[in-house]
């Protein structure tokens, strides 16, 4: 059983198999992984029984795989888009994943069927589509290079709406009723989805440099109440939409090294996602780590072994087991440090322990 014990070589999780992959935390290895960097990945929600895995490449691909209580992958099917995938999203019911493209379109893949068709159109590639399941009402959120973002019902070509943004839409997330949108020019905007969508408030980043994900979080309640921002710059922001206390915004640095000159290596933050049962994050970076970190007790919970390429992206599964990051160059130190010899990975580590919430002294 998943999260029964940890990934080792001796659990019911299957051994990883002995391959020439750099995989120094002997986490498992995804069979058929993309041809080209993973640029987005989800799980499918806990309204299906069976764990799946979407991910969508620069390959211009996207794959599913059925992941199994042993661990094993199975690769199910693979769709080929119009351009590269930036972003892949699961309706609430697991019955259809959105893929938006830089052919600036989003398709809707129904599973059962097998079937894709158009949802979703705008003047510049889309960054990021996010499902909206709302008490009155389901929609596709989508954002774009073309600055604006817009709401569809999906089953009509026009927009229920579109909002103009101040910049090109380069991050977003969406917690109903929350929603977050970071822009080119370090804007983000928050957006109130009850009944419509509202803009709730803008801001402008608390990061100096361009922010590159964003991640909204719960409080104990469940409630949607802030969100992590990540820089390229090896810093992340915890930001409350209504702080009690001013204290309780903060920034931290990770993804950096030091390196040998004496001057410290800072490296982009890819990815940010939270731990659906505990509450605690994991961000993954261009330094080719991943770390756990407990932001109410502000302390690190593990650091991984640093891989041979970037980490791209990361996401858990539903019920908080499984812990799946992607592997491989984002071009962050340009085209004289790309290896074609050096292959697209996705690894998956049991993780539920490791990401338990700091015992509170």
């Amino acid at each position: 059983m998943f999260g029964t014990q940890t990934l080792g070589a001796n659990t019911g999780f299957g051994s990883p198999a002995a391959t020439t992959t750099n995989n120094p935390m002997k986490d498992f290895e995804v069979t058929s992984p993309p041809e080209d960097t993973v640029s987005a990945m989800e799980f499918s929600p806990a309204t299906l029984q069976q764990n799946f895995l979407i991910a969508g490449s620069w390959d211009c691909s996207v794959r599913c795989w059925e992941v199994e209580q042993s661990g094993k992958t199975v690769p199910k099917s693979i769709k080929t888009m119009g351009g590269p995938v930036l972003d892949v999203c699961w309706a609430d019911d697991g019955s259809k994943v959105f893929i938006a493209s830089t052919d600036k379109q989003v398709k809707c893949w129904d599973l059962a069927s097998d079937q894709v068709v158009q949802v979703a159109q705008h003047d510049a590639a889309i960054k990021t589509c996010h499902w909206v399941k709302g008490t009155n009402y389901t929609c596709l959120m989508t954002g774009s290079w073309d600055k604006t973002l817009k709401f569809w019902d999906t089953r009509t070509p026009q927009p229920m709406m579109s909002i103009q943004l101040p910049e090109r839409c380069y991050c977003a997330d969406v917690d109903y009723p929350m929603a977050v949108v970071g822009t080119a020019g370090r804007h983000i905007l928050i957006y109130s989805l009850e009944n419509k969508p509202t803009q709730f408030k803008q801001q402008e980043s608390p990061l100096k440099y361009q922010h590159r994900t964003v991640s909204v979080f719960r409080d104990k309640k469940k409630a949607p109440t802030g969100y992590a921002l990540g820089s390229i710059e090896g810093r992340v922001a915890i930001q409350y939409v209504a702080p009690v206390n001013p204290k309780d915004n903060f920034t931290f640095k990770c993804h950096r090294s030091n390196g040998s000159t004496g001057y410290q290596d800072i490296y982009a933050v890819n990815d940010i996602a939270f731990h659906p049962i505990h509450g605690t994050l994991a961000t993954v970076g261009s330094d080719g780590s991943f770390s756990f970190w407990d932001k109410d007790a502000r302390t690190k919970l593990k650091s991984s072994e640093t891989l041979d390429q970037s980490i791209t992206k990361c996401c858990f599964n539903s019920n908080g087991q499984i812990f799946a990051y992607a592997v491989g160059y984002d071009w962050s130190k340009g085209h004289e440090y790309y290896n074609p010899q050096k292959k697209t990975c996705i690894f998956l580590r049991s993780c539920y322990e490791e990401l338990k919430p700091r015992a509170s002294s």
